[in-house]
């Protein structure tokens, strides 16, 4: 059952529109997470549910609120909302105490000592800050930081949580911990999540499913095997994962790599494309396997060792493939001569 409701929301700065008639439904104790390019409208559309953004249409609803309406002139401020929300910057202040960043929300809404008292140790153990609840911030690191953020989002209770970049800042290993931090504080809670990145391993890890963004449209709203599996368009075939792009034509009754052999007979598109006269072919490096006989011939003009994995780029015709291949799969050597098969291919048209 949706919790969250958007409905035909729009948004407009002077003559672009940042989001345009955006629906969407998000389940309680569900983490939504909204990926694209920067501009895409995903940030945009955030600020508009937390309040900080006015609609130019449509409504906000959650649960049996509304929160936002054009149409009827209604508008509920930020302060009254009552979301948690975690920003890119940690926004703790230094010359107070973790105790005090986390109660301070609490002393705004003139709560019982009591009940401040509570729900801050409340916050503060679920994040791992109480033994150090009467330290400064600033003797923290940027995850610790960040956790002190999040304690004080959560001591309001919330139903929902807004994120917005929440670990652009911290480096890799931290925000691989972080983003399962926050996960299990979801299942502790039992709040819902919307969650803003463009980092597709965050919403990979995190998210029941996910809304991909272009220009303020929706692309596909889907769980995150279906985004990368089975992507509603080449934008997300794109956006979401690693990817190459062939492109091919149709010559005398035969496909062919433009400037390159005719392909093997069982590398056909669907039936849908098969009048196109060119096409595009899509594969992810992980899904490409060396071959000795069939398949599409290349040249390796470069071997890297990643660690686990090894890159190769390879030429095919005027064309370039990239193959990832696991370090203890025997691959070709930089200069030699190769077979490629594609293991799950893609088609689409050329200017979709």
């Amino acid at each position: 059952m949706s919790y969250v409701r958007l409905v035909d929301v729009t948004k407009r700065f002077g003559e672009v529109t940042a989001v345009n008639k955006l629906n969407l439904e998000i389940a309680k104790g569900e983490c939504f997470s909204m990926l694209g390019p920067s501009g895409c409208g995903k940030t945009t559309t955030l600020r508009m549910v937390a309040g900080f953004e006015d609609l130019d249409d449509g409504e906000i609803h959650v649960g049996e609120r509304l929160l936002s309406s054009k149409k009827k002139g209604y508008y509920l401020p930020p302060e009254k909302r009552d979301f948690g929300m975690v920003f890119q910057a940690f926004a703790v202040w230094p010359h107070l105490s973790i105790y005090e960043n986390v109660a301070f929300p609490l002393r705004i809404r003139k709560l019982p000592s009591a009940e401040i008292d509570s729900r801050t140790k409340t916050a503060l153990k679920a994040t791992n800050l109480l033994d150090v609840a009467k330290k400064s911030p600033e003797d923290l690191s940027g995850g610790g930081k960040q956790r002190v953020a999040l304690a004080r989002a959560l001591a309001i209770n919330p139903d929902v949580m807004l994120l917005d970049e929440p670990l652009s800042s911290l480096d890799p290993h931290l925000r691989e911990e972080m983003r399962f931090e926050i996960k299990d504080l979801q299942r502790q809670f039992g709040f819902s999540i919307i969650y803003v990145t463009h980092d597709q391993a965050e919403a990979m890890a995190l998210s029941d499913r996910i809304l991909v963004m272009k220009l303020g449209v929706v692309q596909q709203i889907d769980t995150p095997m279906n985004i990368y599996r089975r992507p509603a368009n080449k934008f997300v075939f794109s956006f979401i994962g690693l990817h190459n792009f062939l492109e091919v034509e149709r010559k005398e009754g035969a496909y062919r790599l433009l400037a390159g052999e005719a392909l093997d007979k069982n590398l056909t598109p669907p039936q849908d494309l098969a009048t196109e006269a060119r096409l595009t072919l899509a594969s992810r490096p992980s899904e490409i396997d060396f071959v000795d006989d069939g398949g599409i011939s290349g040249r390796v003009i470069r071997k890297s060792f990643l660690g686990e994995f090894v890159d190769y780029q390879i030429t095919v015709g005027e064309q370039t493939v990239r193959v990832q291949k696991g370090r203890r799969t025997q691959g070709p050597e930089k200069d030699e001569n190769c077979r490629l098969q594609l293991l799950h291919p893609v088609w689409y048209k050329v200017d979709e």
